[in-house]
């Protein structure tokens, strides 16, 4: 027998049949069919086995990361992420587009649909793979394995290059600046904004436990709120409130002046949708969760449900204080110019404050997340430098997808003057995103045949099928919609030029991504007689991750019979043996 021959009997040793014993925790099993490899692996979150392709990240059978988020931070990762700035401001161009009362008050409860339905599809992913975190960092991985490695390039290259949450840093700075009477020159709005995200990012990064306290004292206020608005509303439609002589009038012949444009009314439902964005944000720290599907299920649902009950108190109650008029011209913030009538002016000036800890708190769940998706991408090792992106160190949290988070929202609120060309920017963030959630919908169905192939367990949760399709008819509308010209001609964008220069921009970056996973992949190795391989390095603070390194051809053989298809070295099984 060859020494390869004998290093794969070896291996042998380790792989198991499908539909066996479920690995026990740290204790990695293979699943071969064919050229495909699937390793299993437990995590230390009490959930079921994770078995995924090989090449995937490692599963840590410890979070170095901790298991901090309870049932309340997980309900609230989402509330405080569902309940953004536009619920404050977004009626207003609502009723522009859709024309009439009742047609605005429609178009709510089909957002909470297609959300429900989201996370059907995410709570399935999450139940094959769900002591990773990251989210659609995982899924497009597992959905898609092959070319190797493309997927996780494509993502990971426009998601770090994307990682900006400046939109919100700038709102911030507009409502402090608005609360003080003061017009700020372009640099005071940006100083103030890069103040604030420095403040924020600064207790997510010393202690994960107080940005998540943070994130539910948020959510709290997120909530009293919009009760400040809800609670005014109904009096008023009682008819008790003075400044309010006919509240019920927008409610009279309620669909009178809906408009029969088709652009309008599909940018309308297009901004319902974003606006119902954040309820898969407790997705992406799966690994921190104790029980991950059960508490997602109930928390994630719970969330959209009573952010979608607000949601329709809230118009209502804007409806019966604010005339049609009055919200259709409004030149300030809706929810201001309901407490002004309400209150008074200077009452609504002070209660501006709530919008500002309301886009504050988006900031820090942003975050949040958003640094546990670019770790994960770390740990897939196609990043250069991976250490650098999936340490915990100094404190136990994702340092170095915070630092890079914060860099590139410094830059992007810094580089661009304020006006079309930051709009540009931040409309470029949309459509690849809408085109990986389509992918990502339906490598649902691939995952499935996998699985199905292998003969594994059903997973602990499975959407219906029917469910799935409408979500991925929901994102397919997503990424045709901003190709309809809008009216007034094509340069009629929020960005004053071509409307379609985000989405086309945001395309470019993917096949960018693409061009690169090319480049590195096929023509560097080809030109440099060397192939990629993976192997699985244990840092210092205990994470796992996987690192790319060049193995020159006349070693490939040797090598592959020296480590199993993690990437792990076959001495690690002999000196546990």
């Amino acid at each position: 027998m060859s020494y390869k021959e004998e290093k794969e009997s070896e291996l042998d040793s380790y792989q198991v049949s499908p539909g066996s014993t479920p690995p026990a925790l740290g204790v990695p099993q293979f699943y071969v069919d064919g050229k495909d490899q699937f390793v299993g692996e437990k995590g230390g979150n009490g959930a079921q086995a994770t078995i995924q392709d090989a090449s995937g990240a490692p599963v840590e059978s410890q979070n170095p990361l901790g298991y901090s988020v309870g049932w309340w931070s997980a309900l609230f990762l989402n509330i405080t992420m569902l309940i953004g700035t536009g619920i404050f401001s977004f009626p207003s161009s609502l009723l522009k587009s859709l024309g009439s009362v009742g047609l605005t008050l429609f178009y709510w409860p089909i957002g909470l649909l297609i959300s429900l339905a989201g996370i059907s599809v995410y709570l399935e992913f999450t139940a094959y793979f769900p002591s990773r975190s990251g989210a659609e960092v995982v899924f497009l991985e597992q959905a898609y394995r092959r070319p190797r490695y493309f997927f996780p390039v494509a993502f990971a290259v426009q998601t770090v290059i994307l990682s900006f949450v400046s939109s919100n840093v700038i709102v911030v700075a507009e409502y402090i600046f608005r609360m003080t009477d003061h017009t700020p020159t372009d640099w005071q709005s940006k100083g103030v904004g890069i103040a604030a995200l420095t403040i924020i990012s600064l207790p997510i990064w010393f202690n994960t436990n107080l940005a998540l306290r943070l994130s539910n004292v948020f959510g709290v206020v997120k909530i009293i709120t919009l009760f400040l608005i809800i609670i005014p509303g109904f009096v008023a439609l009682g008819g008790h409130l003075k400044s309010v002589p006919e509240p019920k009038a927008s409610f009279h012949n309620a669909f009178e002046g809906t408009r029969n444009n088709g652009y309008s009314l599909s940018n309308a439902l297009v901004n319902i949708i974003f606006s119902y964005g954040g309820y898969t944000n407790s997705f992406n720290m799966a690994n921190e969760i104790k029980n991950p599907i059960k508490t997602i299920k109930r928390t994630a649902n719970t969330a959209v449900i009573v952010v979608a009950i607000l949601y329709m108190l809230t118009n209502i109650a804007y409806f019966a204080v604010l005339t049609k008029d009055e919200i259709r011209n409004s030149t300030q913030v809706t929810a201001s110019a309901f407490w002004a009538k309400v209150f008074g002016e200077k009452a609504a000036k002070g209660l501006t404050i709530l919008p500002v800890l309301s886009a504050s708190s988006n900031i820090l769940n942003t975050m949040i997340g958003h640094s546990r998706m670019i770790r994960e991408i770390g740990r897939q090792g196609v990043l250069p430098w991976p250490e650098f992106w999936v340490t915990t160190k100094p404190f136990g949290t994702p340092t170095g997808a915070l630092i890079a988070i914060w860099v590139v929202s410094f830059i992007i609120v810094i580089a661009p003057p304020a006006g079309s060309a930051f709009n540009f920017i931040v409309a470029i963030q949309n459509y690849p995103s809408s085109f990986f959630l389509a992918l990502m919908t339906f490598g649902l169905f691939i995952v499935r045949r996998d699985r199905k192939r292998l003969n594994l367990p059903r997973p602990e949760y499975r959407s219906w099928t029917v469910v799935v399709l409408f979500f991925l008819a929901s994102n397919l509308f997503l990424l045709v919609m901003p190709w309809v010209p809008p009216t007034g001609g094509i340069n009629n964008s929020s960005f004053g030029f071509f409307y379609g220069a985000s989405s086309i921009t945001g395309l470019g970056i993917v096949f960018a991504c693409a061009l690169y996973f090319v480049v590195w992949s096929k023509v560097f190795p080809k030109l440099g007689g060397y192939q990629l391989r993976q192997i699985v390095v244990a840092l210092p603070d205990g994470a796992l991750t996987h690192k790319i390194i060049k193995v020159r051809n006349d070693e490939v053989d040797e090598w592959d019979s020296k480590h199993d298809p993690s990437g792990r070295s076959l001495k690690e099984y002999e000196a546990a043996a």
